[in-house]
């Protein structure tokens, strides 16, 4: 329960979040069901799968970044 409360839980949460937006974005009967709303909470996701589509470099390296450090860094 720390974890959440703490600035590495709330980034590895967010990248979480992008990661696996992105990849629903990808599978076609999901992207129509919960990625055609841009409001509100399923908002929340297709802005996150946009970001996760657009700066896919810059995200899976965070993640790896992210990664390291919390297998080594803690």
């Amino acid at each position: 329960l720390p974890a959440v409360y703490s600035l590495d839980g709330l980034l590895v949460f967010g990248l979480l979040l992008v990661c696996t937006c992105a990849y629903l974005r990808k599978v076609p009967r999901l992207r129509t069901w919960l990625l055609s709303e841009r409001r509100g909470v399923w908002g929340v996701c297709h802005k996150a799968a946009v970001i996760g589509t657009r700066l896919h470099v810059a995200v899976s390296v965070s993640c790896l970044l992210m990664a390291f450090y919390v297998l080594v860094g803690e």
